[in-house]
């Protein structure tokens, strides 16, 4: 690595050391029976998103070594948004939904797993706007999609699907943890209303037209880190 990738990633890795000491912290201080008021703790700093991006670049290649991370994707989940990175530049970002439970990637706990995973499968080419899948199959219905807060009767499945496997082991590879046997996708929802707030069960929801574009975008064996910032 040259230089001054090793004095930016040195730079970030720092910052989020920082972040995590200041969390535990926040932690310690809610546990005292005398706490210390909020104006007195340490601000937050700030990244932009584009330092987080080049960060996550280094780490990754880094981290991961025979992966190709040419293109990738990385869901914020503190920002509900997905990022579509190509030659460490961002050309997409999208609105999402992840889990109304949080992060988590034990088996039924109805939460987004977090760490790398990428596409394994890619289902639903042509199928139209809130066209429903019943187990990844599309049954020739479709489901209006709703703008405004409400929900659909069911919780819909449509347009398309990107089903996403774990790349780390004992995290969300592997028993009782696997993103894949978990059924964890990308795909689109008629509850467009609720994009940009946690509120799947799970899975990466997106508006039906994004998740279209993102589709054709991609490629399966595309990889995709999912974190809590």
């Amino acid at each position: 690595m040259i230089p001054i990738l090793k004095k930016s990633f040195v730079y970030y890795f720092a910052i989020i050391l920082f972040l995590v000491a200041c969390t535990s912290q926040k932690k310690v201080i809610k546990d005292t029976t005398q706490p210390v008021k909020e104006k007195n703790l340490p601000p937050e700093p700030k990244i932009s998103s584009e330092g987080m991006i080049n960060f996550l670049g280094e780490y990754l290649v880094l981290k991961f070594p025979e992966i190709s991370f040419k293109k990738y994707m990385y869901v914020s989940i503190k920002h509900q948004h997905l990022y579509l990175i190509e030659n460490d530049s961002t050309i997409r970002k999208y609105p999402i939904s992840t889990a109304k439970k949080g992060i988590g990637n034990k088996q039924n706990s109805f939460k987004t797993p977090s760490g790398l995973h990428t596409v394994k499968r890619k289902i639903g080419d042509n199928v139209p706007l809130g066209g429903i899948f019943e187990s990844r199959i599309y049954n020739g219905k479709t489901t209006p999609i709703i703008t405004s807060k409400k929900h659909a009767d069911k919780d819909y499945v449509t347009t398309r699907i990107m089903w996403l496997q774990g790349e780390e082991n004992g995290l969300n590879r592997g028993r009782n943890i696997d993103s894949y046997n978990r059924f964890i996708y990308i795909h689109g929802t008629p509850e467009e209303g609720f994009i940009g707030q946690p509120a799947s069960h799970g899975c990466i929801r997106m508006k039906n037209k994004d998740v279209v574009e993102l589709y054709d975008l991609i490629e399966e064996g595309t990889p995709i880190l999912i974190l809590k910032y």
